[in-house]
């Protein structure tokens, strides 16, 4: 049996398949959602607003996870290392999805910048990759706990009785506790100063304007 070794076409457009997909698609999870043996929350209408915003925010970080993986991917140098992005980018589709359904469940839609972040979120990860594996994995790190901040943020800021979106989180922010260990594990560097600050710096430009839009 012939095995046929992909060129640098063959990923361009498996890539922008998955950016397709990602921004303009419906993801299937490969793991039901945490929320699905829980009851619908009574929300009036301002906490359905915030929590719906909360979830588009989440959503949106979910579209910059899977281009970061994309772009550190597309460009590691290590199939090891290629592998584990992947890996890791296959659990970030499950949130994507149970994102995108508690979005749809709220009444709400995503972020309609979502484009812009996955090609801005696309071509810092490939950045990260051109620097080396144990900083790309570095990123990984940072990233991923800069994420897992985040999401305890919002788990205080949700309604209290929404129990479907506070199971959705707290399912995400698990997977990226242990994304950040298994991509420190695997080698990654600490990022030096600016690079963490700049991050946040970032991430809440992005919360900021995906909560509304």
């Amino acid at each position: 049996m012939n095995v046929r070794t992909l060129t640098p076409l063959d990923r361009l457009l498996a890539g922008l398949e998955r950016a397709l997909e990602t921004v303009a698609g419906q993801p299937e999870a490969a793991r039901p959602s945490p929320a699905r043996d829980l009851a619908e929350a009574e929300l009036d209408a301002a906490e359905r607003r915030h929590a719906a915003g909360l979830m588009r925010v989440n959503h949106t970080g979910e579209v910059c996870a899977q281009a970061l993986y994309d772009g550190q991917a597309a460009l590691a140098r290590d199939e090891a290392t290629r592998e584990h992005l992947r890996h890791a980018a296959g659990e970030e589709t499950d949130h994507l999805a149970w994102c995108a359904e508690r979005l749809k469940e709220l009444d709400s839609r995503p972020s309609l910048l979502n484009p812009l972040w996955y090609a801005g979120s696309y071509a810092i990860g490939a950045a990260a990759a051109l620097a080396g594996d144990p900083v790309s994995l570095g990123f990984v790190v940072e990233t991923e706990r800069q994420v897992e901040a985040h999401l305890a943020e919002h788990l205080e800021r949700l309604p209290a009785q929404d129990a479907r979106s506070r199971a959705v989180l707290a399912r995400m922010q698990a997977d990226e506790v242990r994304h950040a260990d298994e991509a420190k594990a695997r080698g990654g560097v600490d990022l030096p100063f600016p690079i963490p600050a700049l991050m946040r710096l970032s991430s809440l430009v992005m919360k900021t304007v995906a909560y509304r839009l």
